[in-house]
């Protein structure tokens, strides 16, 4: 059946529909001249910097210690020009410089150099990495040592979307410990995007720590995690109510601490929930699977649900009841 070009006639009108409501709804939408952090570009230098800490199993191909200097030199150029350029635009849009922008196009806000404070944030951030591949070492060698499945290290950087989640994590968090907006939160929800775990880049991890299998994970803002922890599938650490001010209006950000502790080689087994700021799960513990815990415990402490009974109910025909081989 011929399209009829009388229908197509009504969308200069619903146009004029959806762009009134940019003047109504003006809360999401950004129509300033003060670009915003690029999602593409921020994704572009994750695969950049997994390259850098991650050398010869990504893109290129070939690399040697003759050869790997240029490479990773071309590659921290590129990453330094690119970082300084989205940092800026993160510092700008928070400090509310996109706000004189959208009043006047023209309109340069001089009382702040952007582009020099993202400078200064990218290369704080790149100085970082020389350190991130030893801690990066010990979260591979965690998955090997802590996985039977698992026939090397090499499968483990090749295939474990929890070294994919902690990877992108280590990133985050030194980009939000040196207070970049925006960026440390696009990079968090990119690795929730593709690994389905969901680590708040403000959660300070340590050491050698390993997740295995990894899908529904959920690690809050506030977490602290010690070294040698391991945990699985389905955990979440989150947080068991929200203080407010005075107005009412919710305490964001880290400055009260809503999400659990947790001390050295704890384990924390599939679908378990530990809440709460105040939880604090001491070392050598271990949390069995499905637990909901909003206390703390002490160190060396085993906590497990209750094996629930199994009852087994079926509706048997009677002529399979008369088999003498019947049994359920």
């Amino acid at each position: 059946m011929a399209s009829d070009l009388r229908l197509k006639e009504q969308l200069p009108a619903l146009t004029d529909k959806i762009v009134a409501t940019y003047h109504e709804i003006g809360t999401i939408n950004h129509l300033g001249h003060c670009p915003l952090p690029r999602y593409d570009v921020v994704i572009d230098c994750i695969a950049d910097l997994k390259e850098i800490l991650y050398p010869g199993y990504r893109r290129r191909e070939k690399l040697h210690i003759g050869n790997v200097t240029y490479h990773v030199g071309d590659l921290i150029d590129s990453l330094h020009d690119k970082l300084t350029t989205q940092i800026a635009r993160a510092f700008r849009h928070m400090a509310g410089a996109s706000d004189e922008c959208d009043r006047n196009s023209n309109h340069v806000d001089d009382e702040e150099d952007y582009e020099a404070k993202g400078q200064a944030a990218a290369i704080a951030f790149l100085e970082h990495l020389p350190k991130l591949r030893e801690i990066l070492a010990l979260d591979v060698q965690a998955a090997y040592d802590g996985d039977p499945a698992c026939s090397n290290l090499d499968e483990v950087i090749f295939c474990y979307p929890g070294l994919t989640a902690i990877t992108i994590h280590r990133l985050a968090h030194v980009l939000y410990q040196l207070d970049v907006p925006y960026i440390p939160r696009m990079m968090a929800e990119y690795a929730h995007m593709r690994t389905g775990i969901d680590i708040h880049p403000g959660a300070r991890i340590g050491k050698y720590f390993f997740i295995d299998h990894g899908t529904g994970v959920v690690i809050g803002q506030t977490c602290d995690i010690g070294d040698h922890v391991k945990i699985y599938q389905g955990v979440t650490l989150g947080a068991l109510s929200f203080k407010t001010d005075d107005s009412g209006e919710l305490l964001r950000g880290d400055e009260v601490k809503r999400h659990p502790t947790l001390g050295d080689n704890v384990v924390i087994y599939a679908n378990a929930t530990v809440l709460g700021g105040k939880t604090d799960i001491g070392h050598d513990s271990v949390i069995g699977s499905s637990v909901w815990l909003t206390r703390s415990v002490v160190p060396h402490t085993t906590v497990v649900l209750e094996t629930p009974n199994l009852n087994i109910r079926a509706e048997v025909p009677d002529e399979l009841k008369a088999e003498a081989n019947y049994h359920i």
